[in-house]
This record gives structure tokens, C-alpha cells and sequence, in this order.
């Protein structure tokens, strides 16, 4: 299932929230299984199939790092499982930050703007207004930027446990 093209959207790292909103009303008033409950058994199972469907692309489309990862997937560009390296460099600075976490109470503020500094990056990537496709280059910069993020929710995650 293509959930940019259930919503009917173009294949991009963002989405016009509004957008996903309106569509997601749009499609569950006609997949809604409440409306089949006096269909026959195919239909109402095409309609909870659909429905499922409309809610885990609405989920998806609502989180902006869940949109990136799955255009991400969809392309090719991430795989379940991989291995990836980040830049040493990124990994030094992780290694300078985690051992001024005891010295460090704003240690959530520092990591913050961390991830600020990192969407800035990338922020023409990321734009909705951008319509320019993207090339491997920019599709291996939006990839750094996922996992940089998703090491940076980890530390996030570590802190609060």
C-alpha cells in the first residue's frame, strides 16, 4: 500500500498537514466500516482493510521524522535493520555531549538545538514548497539527517528512563 497515493499525495519527505487532516475525514466517511454494516462480507472486509490502512498513513503523514522515514523507505534509501554508519565527526560530538551529561542539568536543551542546527541543514530538503526532485546526493543528505535524529531520540529516550 502506497500511502501517498491513497491520500493522494506526491512521493516528498513533507506533507501539508491541513492537507492530511482534511483527507483523512475525507476517506474515512467513505471507508469507515460503519457504513458497510449491511454489506456483504467482502465489502466490509475491503472497507476495514481501507480503514486501517487511512489511519496508519494519517499516522505516518501527522509525524514529520515518521513521513521522512517512510519516504525514506519507499524510495529505496533505508532499509529495516541496516547497518548504518554515521559520520565520525556527529559521533565525536555524541561522545562529547553524553560525557557532560552528569556536568550538564539542560543536557534535553543542548540536544535541542542540536536537532535545530540539524534541520537547518536540511530544511530546503524538507520543504513542501520544494518541487525540485530530489537527486542521491540530496536523498543520502535527508538519510544522515534521519539517523542523526533517530541516534539523538535514543540519547532523549536513555535520559528519561
Amino acid at each position: 500500500m502506497n500511502y501517498y497515493e491513497l491520500f493522494g499525495l506526491e512521493e516528498a519527505p513533507t506533507v501539508d498537514k491541513k492537507n492530511i487532516s482534511r483527507k483523512y475525514i475525507e476517506l474515512q466517511k467513505k471507508f469507515h466500516p460503519d457504513f458497510y454494516t449491511n454489506e456483504n462480507e467482502a465489502d466490509k472486509e475491503f472497507a476495514m482493510e481501507q480503514s486501517a490502512a487511512i489511519n496508519k498513513g494519517y499516522k505516518i503523514f501527522t509525524d514529520k521524522d515518521n513521513t521522512i522515514e517512510y519516504f525514506l523507505r519507499l524510495k529505496g534509501i533505508i532499509t529495516t535493520d541496516e547497518k548504518f554508519n554515521l559520520p565520525p565527526d556527529f559521533l565525536m560530538e555524541m561522545m562529547e555531549m553524553n560525557e557532560g551529561f552528569d556536568d550538564n542539568k539542560d543536557i534535553e536543551k543542548e540536544i535541542q538545538q542540536f536537532e535545530d542546527d540539524l534541520e537547518k541543514q536540511i530544511a530546503g530538503l524538507i520543504n513542501p514548497d520544494n518541487k525540485t526532485d530530489l537527486n542521491q546526493t540530496k536523498l543520502q543528505d535527508l538519510k544522515i539527517y534521519y539517523y542523526k535524529k533517530k541516534y539523538l531520540k535514543r540519547i532523549l529516550d536513555r535520559l528519561t528512563d
